[in-house]
């Protein structure tokens, strides 16, 4: 893997999960040499106790915020400690140490909004067993906004395609609903901005899905395309914003129309998500857009049933890691 930035950046690791796949993919990152210094928010005791259970050498070093970030030396690793409520065993949830990863994101957050940290790469959490802690949690992105008060807007990248959503998390019966002007508009706005500050992008090409099959086919399968879609689109383009649709979803992800965007705009999670996650699962990045800080994420779960076997694929993590670089070096 190849990594860029003009200076040294300091990058905080939140692992996740403790018993997946997140401190594994941690001290295998903890192995190369890297141009950041990436600082791992978790437990010494559990990164040392997983190092020995893959037969990984590791030199753990605490996190001192009084100096200058430094590159990673390869073999050693930085680390902010945060204490477990319980020890961990691998591939197994434990309930009570859901603290401990709201504690590990809340302290890269806040690091990231004081200016300690340059951004922030998140590993894999379960939504459910937090939840069941009694934590009310949807997700990441969602935790991150509350506290950042930013409007998230999730896109996802692998090499060679980037999709944004303009509504995630929902059921399909309530899709239609959740597009409106104003959705649309903030959505639209928000890829446009980041595409060009964060990315680096001077005038960003994005080829936006239609809702309904065929894009409405004129309205005889859908009037959301000519009543919400198209207005809000028309708008954008009287400003200079270079959006190509709404097209046919199932026409638009050829390299007809690939080869000269910068990023496709989808209506929904499944109308884009899995042609991305085809071409590059294991090597794609989910980024949150619309944040005052810089935040993406691997593109899988926990793992539970690799967690500790050393067969984990680091390749997300170092795409993540990549993304996070290019976004602060574009920013700063």
């Amino acid at each position: 893997m190849t990594y860029s930035s003009s200076s040294v950046r300091r990058i905080a690791l939140t692992p996740g999960e403790p018993g997946g796949i997140g401190p594994d993919l941690s001290l295998q990152l903890a192995q190369e040499a890297l141009p950041c210094e990436v600082v791992t928010i978790a437990s010494p005791h559990l990164l040392q106790q997983r190092a020995e259970q893959l037969g990984l050498s590791v030199q753990i070093k605490a996190f001192d915020a009084s100096l200058p970030a430094s590159p990673q030396t390869a073999g050693t690793m930085t680390v902010l400690p945060i204490e477990l409520l319980e020890p961990v065993i691998s591939g197994q949830l434990n309930v009570a140490n859901s603290r401990y990863v709201l504690k590990s994101l809340t302290k890269a957050v806040k690091g990231c909004l004081d200016g300690l940290f340059d951004g922030m790469v998140t590993g894999p959490v379960h939504k459910g067993v937090i939840n069941d802690a009694g934590f009310a949690f949807s997700g990441h992105t969602e935790f991150i906004a509350e506290m950042t008060g930013g409007h998230p807007v999730m896109m996802l990248a692998t090499p060679g395609l980037r999709v944004a959503l303009v509504t995630t998390h929902l059921p399909l019966s309530d899709v239609s609903g959740a597009i409106t002007h104003a959705r649309l508009r903030a959505v639209i706005n928000t890829l446009d901005r980041d595409l060009r500050i964060r990315f680096g992008i001077e005038k960003p090409a994005i080829l936006v899905c239609g809702l309904n099959p065929h894009a409405g086919e004129g309205g005889h399968l859908g009037r959301e395309e000519i009543e919400i879609i198209e207005p809000v689109l028309e708008s954008f383009r009287k400003q200079g914003v270079n959006l190509i649709g709404p097209l046919p979803a199932d026409t638009l992800f050829t390299p007809k129309y690939l080869e000269s965007a910068d990023a496709v705009l989808a209506m929904y999670h499944d109308q884009g998500l899995p042609v991305l996650k085809y071409k590059g699962f294991g090597q794609a990045v989910n980024i949150t857009l619309g944040l005052p800080i810089v935040r993406t994420s691997v593109d899988h779960g926990t793992a539970l049933d690799l967690a500790g076997t050393g067969r984990a694929s680091i390749s997300s993590l170092q795409y993540a890691l990549q993304t996070a670089l290019t976004m602060t070096s574009s920013t700063n």
